[in-house]
């Protein structure tokens, strides 16, 4: 079901693009340690240092994710004239981002969030940053440094706001100004309660909280927010908002509708970071072509990767292919339904504008003539349900010495092909019923059938859909392949 996610996200590497991260970098400091004690001099935990760690954070993250996946990778940021700042440039240049771009300011320091660790558990954080808006001259180098890094022609811009002076009103309204002008799509993460500095963007990707601070709704009232959400795009002008929801999901809405994409993180040790995984992963799948809600599912799988870690970890690209593939692996049996989980799913995907096809048959003994089919059949739509008959009704249309594979088998082998998203078992004589719970879109046969004998053909086209013959490979058969056996 992930195939086409793991083809993308193969092509990550190979397809050259570019992507500018805009936004506040700054250093994640852990030192991590163990406590035994409680101090003497005050009813604080002691931690015995056991080692310290420097790592990329905000800004810096997103470009680090964007890099560990293979894209090539700009950034434009600013450090401060000092050791922190030395030692964060140091690590985003060590993670492959060109950081040819990033200012430095006499007047500021470096952002630092230093947080005190014992095990896997966060004792203390210790911030370092200034308040201070950024001066005219530095807004005016910005400006100059995007125009320098926009005449490249990069496929996206980031926008990481972490609301810590570079990205202010007048700066990120500019930004996007420019790379509307020069058709360069822009995505941000945003902060703040007023996203009018956000108009124009092509999407942005709040989290929960963020949303419901920006809508003025509460937080915990789904309908209400998704719809306040939805509001907001529209006043935005976004072509879709993304609402990631932590162990929720991410909500989705476009112009059309809101959709929903379960969490897949099994265990859940520190959520740092996870957002500019997400806004990363997300910009690396829109510029290889997947929509929005494909880019999103990816996105949601390698945020599910970098919360199993402690601390802020950028996702790579072997660790992503992994789990598309292991999810992939796992969610084949589970294309396997009862006729409550198809409806449900087919539900899913009518909401998310997905064409449905439907075709049955008993595939017994598979072989290259029902593969070839199978293909063909997914080809006419979006996915494919595979009504599959019974051992008894394969039995009452093949005689009593059929099937040779029994129904949970022949089921197994199917819901194993990438041409294939769901497997149901029916027991009637006709899958007319089924067709009736399930009203899909196409209807797909062989051509050894004329349209007016295929089962459900008049009721799909009633309401709307269509009926496809897909050519036989010829000399293929169940029936060949038995009568050789008992040869």
């Amino acid at each position: 079901m992930n195939a086409h996610l793991i083809e993308a996200v193969r092509h990550f590497s190979a397809a050259k693009k570019t992507i500018l991260v805009i936004g506040d970098v700054m250093l994640d400091r852990y030192l991590m340690g163990s406590v035994n004690r409680i101090s003497p001099e005050a009813p604080v935990p002691v931690v015995l240092l056991k080692a310290s760690e420097d790592r990329a954070g905000g800004a810096a993250n997103v470009a680090a994710n964007l890099s560990g996946l293979g894209l090539h990778t700009q950034i434009i940021g600013c450090i401060g004239d000092d050791a922190t700042g030395e030692t964060l440039k140091k690590i985003i240049t060590d993670s492959g981002v060109d950081t040819a771009l990033v200012m430095s300011s006499q007047d500021r320091p470096t952002i630092s969030k230093t947080r005190v660790m014992s095990g896997n558990q966060q004792i203390v954080r210790i911030d370092d940053e200034s308040a201070a808006a950024f001066s005219a001259e530095e807004n005016t180098q910005l400006l100059n440094h995007v125009s320098k890094a926009l005449s490249g022609k990069p496929a996206m811009v980031i926008l990481s706001d972490y609301a810590k002076g570079l990205l202010s009103d007048a700066s990120c309204k500019a930004i996007i100004l420019q790379c509307k002008q020069l058709g360069i799509p822009v995505i941000a993460d945003p902060k703040g309660r007023d996203y009018s500095k956000y108009k124009g963007a092509s999407a942005l990707t709040p989290n929960k909280k963020e949303t419901a601070e920006a809508c003025g709704v509460a937080m915990h009232e789904t309908e209400a927010l998704l719809l306040a959400a939805k509001q907001l795009k529209e006043e935005l002008g976004l072509d879709f908002l993304a609402v990631t929801r932590g162990e929720e999901g991410i909500s989705f809405i476009d112009d059309q509708h809101t959709a929903h994409i379960p969490a897949t993180a099994k265990k859940v040790f520190d959520v740092s970071g996870a957002g500019d995984t997400v806004i990363a992963t997300l910009a690396a799948g829109l510029v290889h072509g997947l929509t929005p809600h494909d880019a999103l599912q990816l996105a949601n799988i390698a945020a599910a990767i970098v919360v199993g870690k402690v601390g802020t970890v950028p996702v790579s690209l072997t660790e992503l292919l992994k789990a598309l593939a292991s999810e992939d692996g796992q969610s084949q049996a589970d294309k396997i339904c009862d006729k409550a989980q198809l409806v449900a799913l087919v539900k899913h995907w009518k909401e998310n504008k997905q064409k449905i096809v439907f075709t049955n048959g008993c595939f017994d003994l598979l072989h290259a003539g029902h593969v070839t089919y199978l293909e063909a059949a997914k080809k006419t739509g979006d996915k494919l349900i595979l009504g599959l008959n019974t051992d008894r009704s394969v039995s009452a249309l093949k005689g009593p010495s059929r099937p040779v594979i029994h129904e949970q088998d022949r089921a197994r082998v199917l819901a194993a092909l990438a041409a294939v998203d769901a497997v149901i078992l029916f027991d009637e004589d006709t899958p007319l019923q089924l067709i009736d719970a399930i009203r899909p879109d196409v209807i797909v046969k062989g051509d050894d059938y004329t349209e007016d004998q295929v089962v459900g053909g008049t009721e799909v086209k009633s309401w709307g859909g269509s009926v496809k013959l897909i050519p036989l490979v010829q000399g293929r058969s169940t029936s060949n392949i038995i009568k050789k056996l008992g040869s």
